[in-house]
């Protein structure tokens, strides 16, 4: 929704075309002040594509003219060598911000030693999230380890997110969240807690759904994903 509106004030609004100040990267940080101020600017410079200058918000990616008055929203392709460049850039920016996160803020299965990883940003009432945590033993087993964070569904005021913070303030964090998705009911505990900072997270990273799942380098996998197929793509096999 949010991208609808701000195309539609970029189409509608004859008042954003902002003077040209020679400057690329100020021209276009000045017409996305003017229309979206909230908008973080995360990163300018200029595309694989001549006349276009790669703008990065958040994790998003869009195109932009060096006067800051055309958009474009979309992805670019490297047909040649049948790349999504796009994408690519989506994945590093995820890739720097997943990695900057605190590791004991998270809650994580492991059996010490891991070949692979996985990000799972999680809800404890999802089907398909209860679906996934069944897995993890085996996951585990086979040299995953699973870093989950919190992304309540239903937002910041729900009884979901307290819920979750309840999990994320237990003693035993991990035994607390299987419970959780096995539907049982959690000792209510206020601490401190990241729930509300990894929802955030979560939002800028543009998640719709849980589980969303994400490996070290970035790349997403939007849902429920099987353990084999999971495992071979982890392999370089999928």
């Amino acid at each position: 929704m949010r991208w609808i509106v701000l195309t539609l004030m970029v189409m509608g609004s004859l008042a954003v075309q902002a003077a040209d100040t020679g400057s690329p990267e100020k021209n276009i940080r000045q017409s996305i002040e003017l229309i979206a101020p909230d908008l973080e600017v995360t990163r300018i410079r200029p595309a694989d594509v001549d006349g276009l200058y790669e703008v990065v918000l958040g994790t998003e990616v869009i195109y932009m003219t060096p006067d800051g008055r055309y958009m474009l929203r979309g992805e670019l392709l490297d047909l040649e060598n049948q790349t999504n460049m796009t994408q690519s850039v989506r994945a590093q920016m995820r890739q720097k911000l997943l990695a900057d996160l605190p590791r004991d803020e998270m809650i994580r299965f492991s059996n010490g030693k891991s070949d692979h990883v996985i990000y799972v940003f999680t809800d404890i009432d999802c089907g398909y999230c209860r679906k996934l945590h069944q897995d993890v033993p085996s996951l585990v087993e086979q040299g995953v380890e699973v870093r989950y964070l919190a992304y309540p569904r239903a937002g910041l005021e729900s009884d979901t997110f307290h819920e979750m913070e309840s999990v994320w303030c237990s003693a035993d964090r991990k035994s607390a969240l299987t419970q959780a998705k096995q539907g049982k009911k959690i000792e209510t505990k206020p601490c401190d807690n990241p729930v509300a900072a990894q929802y955030e997270i979560g939002r800028k990273m543009g998640i719709r759904g849980t589980p969303a799942i994400y490996l070290e380098n970035g790349r997403s996998l939007p849902g429920y994903v099987p353990p084999e197929e999971l495992l071979a793509i982890l392999n370089g096999d999928g």
